[in-house]
C-alpha cells in the first residue's frame, strides 16, 4: 500500500478541513465497510491453515503428544491444545 498525496485527490477545502483536525501527519482512512474483505481473503493463508490444523489433529490421533506437537509446527501447547479442540468439535 502506498501513500497517496491529499493535493492530488482530495479539493483544497477538504484538505483545510482536515488540517483543522491533523496538521502535516500521516492519518489512516478505513475503507467502507461494504468494500471491506475478510481476512485471507486474498491468499491462500486460511486454507493453509485449515489444512495444518487437520494434519495436527490427525497426529494427535495417531498419538503424538501436545508437547510434541507444539514443538513439530512451531507453537504454543496452549495454540495446539485450542486447535484440538476445534477440530474434535468439527
Amino acid at each position: 500500500m502506498g501513500y497517496m498525496r491529499a493535493e492530488e485527490i482530495l479539493p483544497i477545502e477538504v484538505i483545510e478541513l482536515i488540517q483543522q483536525y491533523v496538521d502535516g501527519e500521516n492519518i489512516y482512512i478505513p475503507r467502507k465497510a461494504s468494500k471491506r474483505q475478510a481476512w485471507g481473503a486474498g491468499t491462500q493463508i486460511k486454507q493453509e491453515l485449515l489444512s495444518r490444523d487437520r494434519q495436527i489433529y490427525q497426529d494427535y490421533l495417531a498419538g503424538s503428544r501436545t508437547e510434541e506437537l507444539a514443538d513439530k509446527y512451531f507453537l504454543s501447547e496452549k495454540s495446539i491444545q485450542r486447535i484440538l479442540r476445534v477440530q474434535k468439535c468439527s
